[in-house]
């Protein structure tokens, strides 16, 4: 299958960057967006964890990454254009196992279908919860890791849901996530 074109809103970031927190990763400061990473974040999604409330794409401060990867559970997300329609919301980190050698590339954290305008709006979203929030946990010495969020205008008359294949994989490619958002509009 192919995605269909049109997707209503990408991710509104590439969550940060969360890094696995070797001691030396830990104490830089001057970590600095790729142009090409920089771009992918539009749509106005807002990523909102505890202590970071993230609204365009950056690398989350080392002291922060900790308490993302060990301590807050899912964030909530907001987007104040939201229409009054279903979407889904998909997380993903494009650098599994790491950057120099992504084999696992597109591996799922987080997907909730069924998500109503007015909740995302309002930053209260609900949902069919496909794949459980899974907290980002780049194994040691991986480097620097994208998270990205991904939103999606659901079709109404479509009730989206995991192949066989989608639910014992969390995403070895990212083509097994292709059947999962072929009846999605594609991101603009």
């Amino acid at each position: 299958m192919m995605w269909c074109p049109k997707v209503y809103a990408l991710a509104a970031l590439a969550c940060g960057v969360i890094a696995s927190l070797s001691t030396c990763e830990a104490n830089k400061t001057t970590e600095t967006l790729s142009p090409s990473d920089a771009q992918f974040c539009h749509g106005g999604l807002e990523v909102m964890y505890p202590e970071v409330d993230i609204r365009d794409c950056t690398i989350i401060p080392a002291r922060l990454r900790e308490k993302i990867s060990k301590e807050w559970g899912p964030p909530k997300m907001k987007m104040a254009t939201a229409k009054k329609r279903k979407y889904a919301l998909m997380m993903v980190d494009p650098d599994a196992p790491s950057r120099r050698n992504p084999i696992r590339s597109y591996w799922r954290h987080w997907l909730i279908a069924d998500i109503e305008g007015p909740e995302l709006r309002s930053g209260n979203i609900k949902g069919s919860v496909l794949s459980e929030y899974a907290r980002p946990t780049p194994p040691q010495h991986s480097g620097l890791h994208r998270y990205q969020f991904m939103l999606f205008e659901q079709p109404e008359d479509q009730t989206l849901s995991l192949s066989k294949e989608e639910m014992a994989s969390l995403g070895k490619t990212r083509n097994t996530h292709t059947t999962l958002v072929s009846h999605l509009k594609t991101p603009t």
